[in-house]
């Protein structure tokens, strides 16, 4: 008999055996080594067609609704040296189809509830998630005052003329609003969520699927400098080990979601959407701001998770094995 059949069914129905961590949650009774291979290439060519797919379907149909010519105004839209509106939203629409994805690959590959990549619990935490929120902002306060006694630092980004309010940036203020959350989870939910539990099954260790994760998502911007490769890769590695300490998404969610409002938000109001989308080099000093900033979150974030007695670990239903039926003896 089997390990699996020795447990009654209450256990064999929760998907591990005993108390897991996060990165190793694709290690159910139905592991198999083919499962992760076949997941993580569907999501790679998610990421790179299927987003590009929904970029294209968004810039079509926006087009559809302005008074030109739809060819003209499809081209325009998709133009890489202009964004506007529709390339916004086709661009965070995109990334965010990366959530449905994953819950796919969950679901029909590993035979998973989606909500497994959400956390060990498994869901969101809606309460530590708004926490996360909060603690976001203090370190983003924290970044912007040491930017401002850096040389090349947050002030310049902060220096200039205020732009002028067009229909086409209260369009893309909107834009940022209601799908840049949206954008930030849905890159968490691939990088931090559903390939670091790859990884982790693959190797067994949370280094190893913290370190391809964060370089996979540094790669994954395109090009760029060395400076900004590793501003890049330290946030990957940073989100990736809060992933795996925390037991779920939440804190990579809520410092993307805030990182991500921060650049759109100063590119509407003082720059420009066009280059801080295609930015491909910054300073080394860039690498200072992070660290101060993934610094702070990362100890207030860690000190709430205690403070919580936040569960990092599944908890399988506590069921004795059942003893194997001995032989059956004939009676008068």
């Amino acid at each position: 008999m089997s390990a699996h059949q020795q447990w009654g069914p209450a256990a064999r129905a929760f998907p591990h055996a005993a108390p897991t961590p996060y990165h190793l949650m694709l290690r159910t009774w139905g592991y198999s080594w083919w499962r992760p291979v076949v997941g993580v290439l569907l999501a790679v060519v998610a990421f790179f067609v299927g987003a590009a797919l929904v970029y294209y379907l968004v810039a079509a149909s926006y087009a559809g609704f302005q008074s030109g010519s739809w060819a003209d105004d499809f081209r325009r839209d998709i133009d890489p040296g202009h964004v506007g509106p529709a390339a916004l939203l086709g661009l965070n629409l995109g990334i965010a189809s990366m959530i449905p994805v994953t819950w796919f690959i969950m679901r029909v590959v590993h035979n998973m509830r989606p909500r497994w990549l959400a956390s060990v619990v498994p869901r969101l935490r809606w309460r530590f998630l708004g926490i996360c929120l909060g603690i976001a902002v203090v370190a983003l306060l924290a970044q912007i005052l040491v930017g401002t006694l850096l040389p090349g630092g947050s002030e310049d980004d902060l220096s200039g003329h205020l732009n002028d309010v067009t229909v086409s940036t209260a369009v893309s203020a909107v834009v940022v609003l209601l799908t840049t959350p949206l954008q930030a989870a849905g890159e968490e939910y691939l990088f931090r969520g559903y390939l670091l539990q790859a990884f982790g099954s693959f190797f067994s260790s949370r280094w190893v699927a913290i370190l391809a994760t964060a370089t996979l998502f540094a790669l994954a911007h395109g090009s760029q400098n060395l400076p900004l490769f590793l501003d890049r890769f330290a946030f990957g590695l940073i989100a990736g080990w809060l992933v795996t300490r925390t037991g779920g998404l939440e804190a990579g969610i809520a410092l993307h979601v805030l990182n991500n409002f921060l650049a759109f938000g100063l590119a509407l109001a003082f720059g420009d959407l066009t280059s801080t989308l295609r930015v491909s080099s910054v300073s080394w000093w860039n690498i200072a701001l992070t660290l101060t900033q993934s610094g702070v979150y990362t100890l207030l974030v860690v000190l709430v998770a205690r403070k919580l007695g936040l569960q990092n670990r599944t908890r399988p239903p506590r069921e004795e094995p059942q003893a194997p039926l001995g032989p059956i003896v004939a009676t008068a």
